[in-house]
């Protein structure tokens, strides 16, 4: 069991969500290997205490994102397409300084917007 997957019972944050951000900073950073199988959803969750449905929903945000791929037999492993999520990423983050560059926003209130979209998402 992966050390680092851990939950902050004081965090403002939902445990699913603890979980996806940790599983994608570790993807990210390459502390875990394109391949690596993670855990399966029902060991994990009793590792953690928690209800099997909160790692399923953790896996699931991570698939549609492309961070990982679920195969039957293989389990949930990390995806090759991380970079591509990352690439994604900066695009939206480009498009959206062109639109506060036009609205005449500033800085301050463009990082505001998106926290709150972060926290909503």
């Amino acid at each position: 069991m992966p050390e680092w997957l851990t939950l902050d019972p004081s965090s403002p944050y939902p445990p699913y969500e603890q979980l996806r951000q940790q599983i994608v900073e570790a993807a990210n950073s390459g502390r875990i290997a394109v391949g690596v199988r993670l855990p399966p959803v029902r060991t994990l969750a009793a590792h953690l205490g928690v209800a099997a449905n909160t790692v399923a929903r953790a896996y699931r945000e991570l698939e549609r994102a492309q961070i990982v791929v679920t195969r039957s037999r293989a389990g949930t492993v990390i995806a090759a397409a991380g970079d591509e999520a990352r690439r994604r990423a900066a695009e939206g983050a480009a498009d959206y300084a062109r639109i506060v560059k036009a609205s005449g926003l500033k800085e301050e209130e463009a990082v505001a917007y998106l926290r709150a979209a972060l926290r909503r998402a």
